[in-house]
């Protein structure tokens, strides 16, 4: 199994009614930023252990990494009762994360897929609590239209009802093993030390003895709202901070949204925010921080210390 080098440690903060879990490493530093990783759907924080692993010794001495689960994922229990999730939830947890862990400062952000999205829209909202910001292939969503909101939502809450009726359950599994055997089938090139070790902490045994996905099945609901593009980009053209914008070389976009949403229309999108470079990961797919932690290290790393 993969051995950390750096291990994290844990702590479970107070926000918003639930106890959130985070994971820390390093301690704070008077005049350093703190590294803020936030993961993707169906992921944890756990997630970027290979990346903090493969930061440089100065690099990693001088700053404190924080990685959160958001509500739903890892050990971040839901809330009670809940049947869907909004997306401007992430917002705010992520908000009053900051306000805890990092008082009164601005902070460095890094976000993977979803997580991207929810950093993008963050610094957005809060510019002046975001020094530099990172996007792991958060590439936003196709570009919708109103009159597809009665058929949106009525999918919804035909979703609520197979959601009671179980029909969204997560697939449970026999062993660590065969937890580790379904992420490596997800991303073939995930190394079977790094799903042995990841399995540890994207499932847990039940009381029966197999291994459940430490995801809410509510995740896996359509969000009732449309994806509008003209509030991204309002969104966008609000950021203050030097954005990067990291793809991996395989286009999983292509893969999910074949023509309806294209790297194209991706790289136009970015032309909003005011400061954006863009760079890309070669040998990789949408887990890049999986697959290339070196090399997503070595680029985040120049970035936040240009």
């Amino acid at each position: 199994m993969y051995q950390a080098t750096r291990p994290s440690r844990s702590e479970f903060v107070p926000i918003r009614s639930l106890r959130y879990h985070v994971r820390r490493w390093g301690t704070p530093r008077a005049g350093a930023a703190p590294l803020v990783l936030v993961h993707g759907w169906m992921d944890v924080g756990a997630s970027y252990q290979f990346v903090v692993d493969a930061l440089s010794p100065a690099f990693a001495a001088g700053r404190e990494i924080i990685a959160p689960d958001w509500r739903g994922f890892g050990l971040t229990e839901p809330p009670a009762g809940t049947d869907h999730y909004v997306f401007a939830d992430y917002l705010a947890d992520l908000d009053q994360l900051l306000d805890h862990c990092a008082p009164g400062q601005a902070i460095d952000l890094v976000g993977h897929s979803m997580g991207g999205n929810v950093a993008m829209m963050y610094a957005g909202v809060r510019p002046g609590r975001v020094r530099r910001l990172v996007n792991l292939e958060g590439f936003g969503m196709p570009a919708t239209q109103p009159s597809k909101a009665p058929q949106r939502y009525a999918q919804w809450m035909d979703e609520l009802k197979s959601l009671q009726r179980g029909e969204l359950a997560l697939k449970g599994y026999d062993s660590a093993t065969g937890v580790a055997q379904r992420l490596m089938k997800t991303n073939p090139r995930l190394r079977a030390d790094k799903a042995a070790w990841l399995a540890q902490h994207w499932a847990r045994p039940n009381a029966q003895g197999r291994w459940d996905i430490l995801g809410d099945p509510a995740h896996k609901v359509t969000s009732a709202q449309l994806y509008r593009v003209d509030e991204a980009l309002a969104l966008y053209r609000a950021i203050t901070a030097p954005t990067l914008a990291i793809k991996a070389s395989d286009d999983s976009l292509g893969q999910w949204w074949k023509h309806r949403y294209t790297l194209a229309e991706y790289h136009e999108r970015l032309e909003s925010v005011s400061d954006c470079r863009c760079a890309v990961v070669q040998d990789a797919g949408h887990m890049l921080h999986h697959d290339q932690p070196q090399a997503v290290a070595a680029l985040i790393e120049e970035f936040l210390r240009g």
